[in-house]
């Protein structure tokens, strides 16, 4: 019963399964999907001819990968690392369509 008792206050209070505050930890949740789907997005809109966003899609596929990296490091529960394993995912796929599109430095190295 005592989770009825449990006040839900968003989607933060979803992550914090243990019942306890994880602000670094939420932060780099959000980060690593927003970033994730903005690789993931702009790495498959780059497959048109009018569209070059492999610059961007690469970029935040790195961050990404990153921040998703460290949040798995550092996080607390499950339900943290479940987002963080969907947005790794994610912008690992944008980090590899966006290098194969044109790499995150569109052509200045080679």
């Amino acid at each position: 019963m005592a989770q009825a008792a449990r006040s839900s206050r968003g989607f933060a209070s979803r992550l914090n399964t243990d019942g306890k505050a994880h602000p670094v930890q939420n932060t780099f949740v959000a980060a690593t999907v927003l970033l994730g789907a903005v690789a993931f997005v702009t790495a498959l809109i780059t497959e048109r001819e009018w569209a070059n966003l492999h610059l961007l899609a690469s970029w935040a596929g790195m961050a990404g990968i990153l921040t998703g990296g460290w949040g798995q490091f550092i996080s607390a529960t499950t339900a943290e690392r479940f987002l963080l394993v969907l947005g790794l995912g994610a912008a690992a796929v944008g980090l590899f369509l966006g290098i194969a599109y044109g790499g995150p430095f569109g052509g200045l190295l080679g």
